[in-house]
């Protein structure tokens, strides 16, 4: 059987930066997925049919097997919704949804569909992470340490949809760590406390300092920050008995004890698609809501201290 036979096609909802700068590269790499179409309000893939909703792209493209879903998390639920009752298979951007109810809908929804709902988090899939799972499973760990921190003008630039309810704030990245942090730990971890700054003129924080515990008593605590300009800092440290692990470059650098680890290149997008090719062809899903549910426990206990306005 020739390889093309066996592509699944699949069609893309929402192109704005994140699509271009790592979802259309993804998929073009990967040769499992043949991109069929497009589908948003404003922008246009050139080369591919191109339609204003996912409603009008599922109508047109009959022969859609699966869509990719990059829209802001406020809209996501109804897109998602619409998709598995067409009988395509599902990957969502991170954060899966607004909230962690919906999320538990749409799995539910695929399952009684017998469709592939894959609940993606990007940052689990770089080079580091699984390494440091692995080294972190036999382990004593002493205590954890998170700085994520950024300038939301370079990253968000002009997206006021960040700021609104459901758009999570800092959360949007600081979430990439929680996804890290769910997946490296060998034990179950829950938020003991949180504060969180917000803008006078906004919705969502712009900083948050968060202190987790697990049932051991390990201290967690992490930093997120919006108001970084002195480049990107996105690192993990944990120390253990048998020394301090780090991960750096949001898990593109491992270094135990300060000597680095060969990880392999970084391939977060296109390890994404690999696995929810995967998923369709196992006719399984991947639905993990703990690193939303970590953020929604923080908009649950987090102590709220205004700051001055913010314009993005």
């Amino acid at each position: 059987m020739h390889r093309e036979l066996t592509q699944v096609s699949i069609g893309i909802v929402g192109v704005g930066k994140i699509a271009r700068d790592q979802h259309l590269p993804a998929l073009a790499a990967e040769p499992g997925f043949s991109l069929a179409a497009c589908a948003s309000p404003h922008s246009r893939v050139e080369g591919l049919p191109h339609y204003t909703s996912l409603e009008a792209m599922l109508a047109a493209e009959q022969e859609l097997q699966a869509v990719s879903l990059c829209t802001p998390p406020q809209v996501r639920f109804a897109q998602a919704r619409t998709a598995l009752a067409a009988g395509k298979h599902v990957m969502l951007e991170k954060p899966p949804g607004a909230s962690v109810s919906e999320v538990a809908l749409l799995a539910e929804l695929a399952r009684e569909r017998g469709r592939t709902l894959f609940a993606s988090w990007h940052s689990r899939h770089a080079p580091g992470v699984e390494a440091a799972r692995a080294w972190l499973a036999e382990r004593a760990i002493f205590s954890v340490d998170v700085q994520w921190k950024e300038d939301v003008r370079r990253w968000h630039p002009n997206q006021q949809w960040i700021w609104e309810p459901g758009g999570l704030g800092v959360f949007d990245p600081g979430i990439n760590a929680l996804s890290i942090l769910t997946r490296i730990l060998p034990r179950a971890f829950f938020l003991k406390s949180a504060d969180l700054w917000v803008p006078a003129n906004q919705q969502t924080p712009i900083a948050a300092n968060l202190s987790f515990t697990d049932a051991r008593g390990t201290p967690i605590h992490a930093e997120f920050d919006w108001r970084h300009d002195a480049g990107e800092l996105w690192q993990i440290e944990v120390a253990t008995r048998d020394g301090t692990l780090r991960l750096a470059q949001g898990g593109k650098e491992l270094t135990i004890d300060r000597v680095g680890i060969e990880i392999g290149p970084e391939r977060e997008y296109p390890s994404l698609y690999a696995r929810f090719l995967e998923l369709i062809h196992a006719g399984q899903s991947d639905v993990d809501v703990r690193p939303l549910q970590h953020v929604a426990d923080a908009m649950l206990l987090g102590r709220r201290h205004p700051v001055e306005p913010f314009e993005p």
